[in-house]
């Protein structure tokens, strides 16, 4: 009997678990049986070691706007690339950057470049805190906002230790978070006015910042309801807390961030993933007189601030570059093909009587194993049978050439178009088809 040869990509994870704790350096690539190793990328489309070609809706976890190897972005990072790095100077690529970042949102007066969306969310929070003399941190219950001990709070929450929804408990992610850390983590239900404000009010004159993502992916990428986002600002505002918002991902939906759909203007706002231009990035904006807690130079020193890489020429080309590139009108041509994705799924879905249903919005979508759309956290909370249906209609995706994040979630890029659009929805058709 003849035994089958092992793939290229299960050679290579054997390999990786030898010198890798669990055979990767990110948890996000991992499925069974083993992760997919990627061999080159061009537009919108990925090739794995093995010779197959996806469409890929991932996009390295929605960070690459303009897909794979957009010739600008190549042609300019590979002209840096020749006359440097990295420097123990400045740029004036990193002023012309912070220029341009700055001219796209009101609210931008300042801004400080680190090195990922977790890093820049971890430093919001500290200048929150310098800012008001305060400790505490509100957060909104399962939402992702990186690996920081007090963002991370809450984020894998499950019935199991949530507690009750009147006054969720402050669930670790990390074994070992110290219980102090828990103590100043405040958590309140997404899309639920008065139980939030009600949370807050019993911590008035605790609460350094409260932290908003207004469609956070780890929650079920749902877009938070203008009302409760207007409450937490107006609730911050009359204690004394600052608001910071939480664009890592959902910077792509409006020229200026989501924060300019719902007539918000944070405090601060943590941006990351596309800003970078498919490098490593994080940013810091917000107003003049929290950013100035970082000016050595200032009256109002409380905020120590650097990093060995921060602003470094080739993330800041690259940036610079991708963000010029997504402008008003490729900002509206990607949103567009978001709506006839999401129209398109919800169609297949109702066609087939399947219990799914679709949330997001703009370019950003996210495929559920539940008939009623979420609106919160824990409704969005798998069971175990939608789990192991999720994973099978994943795996049914891959099989037909399109790559999702690993939650059902999907990115719309630049490089893609309607034939894309219409490829995935006909992918899912037939994963549901052989679902069942």
């Amino acid at each position: 009997m003849q035994t089958r040869s092992q793939t290229a990509s299960e050679t290579l994870y054997e390999r990786a678990n030898q010198v890798l704790p669990g055979g990767v350096s990110r948890n996000t690539v991992l499925r069974r049986p083993h992760p997919l190793y990627a061999a080159h990328a061009k537009g919108c489309r990925i090739t794995d070691v093995d010779g197959v070609e996806r469409i890929d809706f991932a996009n390295n976890m929605a960070s690459l706007i303009h897909g794979h190897a957009h010739p600008a972005i190549v042609a300019a990072v590979s002209e840096q690339l020749q006359r440097g790095t990295a420097y123990t100077m400045a740029t004036e690529i990193e002023l012309r950057y912070a220029e341009y970042l700055c001219s796209r949102s009101p609210g931008f007066d300042q801004l400080r470049f680190v090195n990922s969306g977790t890093e820049a969310v971890m430093g919001a929070l500290k200048a929150a805190r310098a800012f008001t003399g305060r400790s505490k941190i509100a957060k909104v219950e399962g939402t992702y906002h990186g690996l920081y001990d007090f963002a991370e709070v809450s984020q894998t929450a499950s019935p199991a230790t949530w507690g009750s929804v009147d006054a969720p408990e402050s669930v670790p992610v990390a074994h070992g978070t110290p219980r102090s850390v828990l103590d100043d983590v405040v958590v309140v239900p997404l899309n639920d006015v008065q139980r939030s404000v009600d949370i807050l009010t019993r911590h008035a004159g605790e609460i350094a910042c409260v932290l908003l993502d207004v469609m956070p992916h780890r929650a079920g990428l749902i877009p938070a309801d203008r009302g409760f986002v207007a409450a937490l600002a107006q609730w911050a505002k009359s204690d004394g807390a600052l608001v910071v918002c939480d664009e890592v991902i959902t910077f792509r939906t409006t020229y200026g961030g989501a924060q300019q759909r719902y007539d918000l203007t944070p405090d601060l706002t943590a941006m990351g993933k596309i800003v970078g231009g498919g490098f490593p990035v994080g940013a810091i904006a917000g107003r003049r007189e929290v950013m100035e807690l970082m000016n050595p130079h200032g009256d109002n020193y409380l905020l120590p601030y650097s990093g060995t890489f921060s602003a470094n020429p080739i993330t800041m080309t690259a940036g610079l570059t991708a963000m010029r590139l997504f402008d008003n009108d490729e900002i509206e041509r990607v949103n567009r093909l978001g709506r006839l994705t999401m129209e398109g799924l919800r169609s297949v879905i109702h066609a087939r009587g399947y219990d799914a249903s679709i949330t997001g919005a703009g370019s950003l979508f996210r495929i559920h194993m539940q008939s009623d759309a979420p609106t919160n956290y824990r409704d969005s909370f798998p069971s175990f049978d939608a789990g192991e249906r999720l994973q099978a209609f994943f795996d049914s995706l891959l099989d037909q050439g399109i790559l999702l994040v690993y939650s059902g979630t999907g990115a719309i890029s630049t490089a893609m178009g309607e034939r894309d659009v219409e490829q995935l929805i006909g992918a899912v058709d037939s994963a549901l088809a052989s679902l069942g």
